[in-house]
């Protein structure tokens, strides 16, 4: 009997034991699926979003009802300073959390940012790396916290904070590995946020430039006459006819041309080249040109203009200078008076086929001497004579063989045009350089202007 009953105690034992371990062996089952179904929970909501603002909520959100915390927060490492940052700070006080920056090593978060250790800490207060200046910003008093790295392909990037464990409890080191376990996923989801973040500010950035660069292209434009202008002398049979292209090599450029009536017999006219390109060239553009047609009078001769001018341009320590030629022409007699500012030289197309460069007494360009004095030069242009200016983008434009464009092929294309009208010789012009560069890219502004003087057919 008693062996029966020994027996029986045994197998009672025995079960009781089994029965034990397939219960520690189901709670540590059921805690491993609720880890794993943590984790997913995490993943979820830190891959719903590519913003980084809205990733940063569901972090701090997901973070805190996981790990049963009161607060959460995520702190940015700014690699260029060697500092945290809060990037997103939530509540009343958020303005002023958003203020603070930890250098790294600074504070507990400082401290897992510089060692890429976790650390669980019971009294934050009591802990030799606290740092006060978050709390006292906020008056939130954290008892205790967990703070773990974020990292990216082997960097730290944050780190990630849970305070205050709720139901007066400590965080356990189940909770730490948790969190842990959680916060590689936040790292990626966060990786990309901040590069998408980067990515949109940049496109929103180039965006906006290139509007601002539409607007300055369309102010720029504006400087310039849009329609070819037209005059007849009075009491005489001759008609003058002023026509010009431009093409920056960008949105904005430095060429700049103009052309507009001095009385009823006198057209004047210029065209300049800016040293540089983009903004800077027409900026410098806008201010000459401005100059040039609130200076000019009917009395006043070209190398007048330019003395005048130059000296308002000239800064001692400005870069800045422009080629010009600019030129009176009287309508009714020819007779054409004109000044060269270290110009390209322009060429005069004879009524009997003749093309032939204009000689003169050449100044500097604007704005490289104070004191220049700009001489005025004189030519007669019979009727049917032509004055073709253009700026060094013309013959200085190379194909992909790096060869330039050069006077010759200038020379031979205004012979062979003889007979165009003055907009067709500007298309034919630009038409001809662009099939000598072959495709190279545009490095330098065009600008031409033809100036005529023919018989007036009314």
């Amino acid at each position: 009997m008693n062996i029966v009953v020994g027996a029986l105690l045994l197998v009672c034992l025995v079960i009781g034991i089994v029965w034990q371990l397939s219960e520690r062996r189901r709670r540590t089952a059921d805690l491993e699926l609720q880890r794993t179904m943590q984790l997913f929970d995490v993943s979820l909501e830190v891959n719903s979003t590519i913003h980084k603002q809205d990733l940063l909520i569901k972090i701090m959100e997901t973070s805190s009802r996981i790990m049963n915390a009161e607060a959460s927060s995520v702190i940015l490492v700014d690699e260029e300073k060697d500092e945290l940052f809060f990037d997103l700070a939530l509540g009343e006080k958020g303005d002023e959390v958003r203020e603070i920056r930890l250098k790294i090593g600074e504070g507990i978060a400082g401290w897992v940012a510089q060692t890429g250790q976790s650390v669980k800490i019971d009294d934050a207060a009591q802990d030799e790396r606290w740092s006060s200046k978050v709390a006292k910003r906020v008056d939130y008093p954290t008892r205790n916290m967990l703070c773990v790295p974020l990292v990216s392909k082997g960097k730290i990037i944050g780190v990630l904070q849970v305070l205050n464990k709720r139901e007066d409890v400590h965080f356990t080191d189940r909770d730490l590995q948790l969190l842990e376990s959680i916060a590689s996923p936040i790292a990626a989801s966060l990786e990309n946020a901040m590069l998408y973040d980067v990515l949109e500010k940049t496109t929103a950035a180039k965006e906006r430039m290139e509007s601002e660069l539409r607007i300055a292209t369309n102010i720029q434009m504006g400087f310039l006459p849009r329609q070819g202008l037209y005059m007849t002398a009075d009491a005489t049979e001759t008609t003058a006819e002023a026509r010009a292209f431009i093409r920056p090599a960008r949105e904005v450029g430095g060429d700049f041309y103009d052309y507009f009536r001095l009385g009823d017999d006198k057209l004047f006219f210029v065209l300049g080249d800016v040293s540089d390109k983009g903004i800077p060239a027409a900026l410098f553009m806008a201010v000459t040109m401005t100059l040039l047609k609130g200076k000019m009078s009917p009395d006043m001769s070209p190398g007048e203009l330019l003395t005048a001018v130059n000296q308002e341009l000239y800064k001692d320590d400005s870069t800045m200078f422009a080629t010009i030629f600019c030129g009176v022409l009287h309508i009714g007699t020819g007779r054409l008076q004109y000044s060269d500012g270290g110009h390209c030289p322009p060429y005069i197309v004879r009524g009997n086929g003749d093309v032939e460069q204009l000689k003169g007494k050449k100044g500097l360009p604007l704005g490289v001497m104070d004191d220049m004095l700009y001489a005025d030069n004189e030519v007669m242009l019979d009727k049917g004579d032509r004055l073709i200016l253009y700026t060094d983008g013309i013959t200085e434009a190379e194909n992909r063989q790096q060869e330039q464009y050069g006077f010759s092929r200038l020379h031979e294309l205004l012979q062979k045009e003889l007979s165009s009208q003055p907009a067709q010789l500007l298309e034919q012009m630009t038409r001809d350089v662009d099939h000598f560069a072959n495709g190279a890219i545009q490095s330098d502004d065009i600008a031409v202007l033809i100036i005529d003087r023919k018989p007036n057919k009314m």
